[in-house]
């Protein structure tokens, strides 16, 4: 009775030994082609990123940044000068702005000026009317307003205007300035009026 029931039990439930356990089973479902398929994605990245060589990119940044750096350094001289051209513009038309002015504000004073030199030549500056006068003078001074042309000056043509050749004089070497007939007056370099002259030669000329 007992012999029957091993072999029963046996044909029932099989031999464990001879069912595949379930790893065995997944070993048997993947194709074969799987298992040699090549690795993919970040494994092959990884070995690319190995291939690059990090001291020569640096020289090639550092390259970069130093010709950006040269390019920014001549943009800013460039911007420099300009700017100092700029400031020197400026200053010059200030300066002529203000020529101008006292040029304008000055000239019709030389005509007073004429007149106050020739009642000096008649000794009538005196008196209350001989401090007008003075402070007057110091006040075109003051402003920029110069008086030139003395006799014995060597003539200039930019400076002085003759009036008339009155011959020849041996102690001169060049034409020469003998008779200031009116004083000149100029502001900086600027003639407001040339000094008109009577002038004499070399002897010989």
């Amino acid at each position: 009775m007992t012999e029957n029931t091993e072999v029963e039990s046996g044909a029932e439930g099989g031999d464990p030994a001879a069912e595949p356990t379930p790893a065995e089973q997944q070993d048997a479902d993947t194709p074969a082609g799987d298992a040699a398929a090549p690795a993919t994605g970040d494994a092959a990245d990884d070995g690319g990123a190995l291939d690059v060589d990090p001291l020569h990119a640096a020289h090639d940044e550092v390259a970069t940044l130093k010709t950006e750096l040269a390019e920014r350094t001549l943009d800013l001289q460039r911007l420099q000068a300009e700017f100092v051209n700029y400031k020197r513009r400026v200053d010059r038309d200030r300066d002529l702005i203000k020529e101008n002015a006292t040029y304008a504000a000055l000239a019709p004073i030389v005509e007073v000026l004429d007149t106050i030199d020739r009642a000096r030549e008649h000794e009538e500056v005196t008196g209350g009317f001989k401090s007008v006068v003075d402070q007057l003078e110091r006040t075109v001074a003051s402003a920029g307003l110069t008086r030139f042309g003395a006799p014995g000056d060597a003539f200039d043509p930019t400076l002085h205007e003759a009036l008339s050749h009155i011959g020849e004089d041996p102690d001169v070497e060049v034409t020469t300035c003998k008779v200031i007939a009116k004083a000149g007056y100029r502001i900086g370099e600027r003639v407001v009026r040339a000094a008109q002259v009577l002038v004499v030669d070399p002897a010989g000329s």
